[in-house]
């Protein structure tokens, strides 16, 4: 177990943002980890858990608390099931499954962070969420003291939410498990249009789990939501704003804003999302409400390949991205009456 003091965070993250932590630890094994989260709520001392370091917003004071880096590794095929350690870094474990031919979880390739966030995120993208394959969760639950197994029913996934983010300070994540499907060499049924579109065919098709893997690889790169350090198009968060779900009211209310502020034709996006709701597109929201790719002068600004992308260009501090990220919300919210929410965490600080 490595023991820093008075460490820079900012190189942990995406962002590349933050002040230091009063005392940095990174544990390799789940035992470690484990000793130090004791350690921590033993002496009533503040803790932060970093992972991949891709869905966090640290304050330009930092941390005054223990930063704990999970950096565990291993990864077990058993059959169709697939154990990672909340280290192991995520775009692997996909390329591991899509060559061992196994379906599930293709279309979440390129995503930043670690296996143990994708739990705590329900992550998702091009049709694909984790809830859908992960069968249990290995977790170091802090209030009982001891490591439990919850099996998917227990960890209450929604729409980017869980059990773990409902309830930040309880569990550790240590292990997921995966079922994932074997399907003769083929992915899953391609649910997203846009996939669907750049591989030839229909929603519904199975296709090559490779061709399904470098296509997403693809549409994330031509976004700039695929990690490059040369590219400050990604030194972000990926969609620094979720996607809203609004009640069949607030959908109505939404859609005469929208036609009121765009002509009477138009029809924002709409997603069934459960009996009475709709979800839309947040980067629809931003680009409507006049923030458009590469919005802003200063050293934070939205992405020059995806809107609901908000980005370092090299020299911003974290108040610099939150002043940009404050504008949108309150221009959002003018424009179409709706508030954005943020994805990812924020760490001494708030929008």
């Amino acid at each position: 177990m490595q023991v820093l003091h008075d460490a820079p965070l900012a190189p942990l993250t995406t962002f590349r943002l933050g002040g230091p932590a009063t005392r940095l630890v990174t544990a390799e094994t789940d035992a470690e980890v484990i000793d130090a989260v004791r350690e921590a709520d033993d002496t009533g001392t503040p803790l932060l858990i970093i992972g991949g370091g891709s869905n966090l917003v640290i304050g330009d004071k930092g941390f005054d608390g223990t930063a704990l880096r999970i950096a565990t590794r291993g990864a077990e095929l058993r059959g169709t099931t697939l154990e990672l350690a909340a280290g192991e870094v995520w775009t692997d474990a996909v390329a591991r499954a899509v060559e061992a031919g196994l379906a599930g979880i293709e279309c979440l390739a390129g995503i930043p962070g670690s296996a143990g966030a994708t739990p705590i995120q329900n992550v998702g993208a091009y049709g694909q969420e984790v809830s859908s394959t992960i069968t249990e969760v290995i977790a170091y639950d802090r209030r009982a003291g001891e490591t439990v197994t919850l099996a998917n029913e227990e960890c209450a996934f929604s729409y980017r939410h869980s059990r773990f983010k409902a309830d930040p300070t309880r569990y550790v994540v240590l292990r997921v498990r995966f079922g994932l499907e074997d399907a003769g060499g083929l992915s899953a049924p391609v649910r997203y249009a846009e996939a669907a579109r750049a591989l030839g065919v229909e929603p519904g098709d199975r296709v090559p789990l490779a061709d399904a893997r470098e296509t997403v690889l693809k549409l994330r790169a031509g976004k700039g939501m695929v990690l490059d350090p040369e590219d400050h198009d990604t030194w972000s968060a990926g969609s620094f704003f979720t996607n809203p779900i609004l009640t069949d009211e607030q959908f109505a209310a939404f859609h005469a804003r929208a036609c009121e502020r765009l002509g009477a034709g138009v029809e924002p996006p709409a997603y069934p999302a459960g009996e009475g709701r709709t979800k839309t597109s947040a980067a629809w929201l931003i680009d409507k409400a006049g923030f458009t790719k590469g919005y802003g002068t200063g050293p934070a600004r939205i992405s020059t390949k995806h809107t609901l992308a908000l980005t370092n260009r090299g020299a911003a501090t974290t108040e610099d991205l939150l002043a940009l990220a404050r504008e949108v919300v309150a221009g959002v919210r003018e424009a179409f009456g709706i508030t954005l929410v943020n994805e990812p965490v924020t760490v001494g600080v708030s929008l």
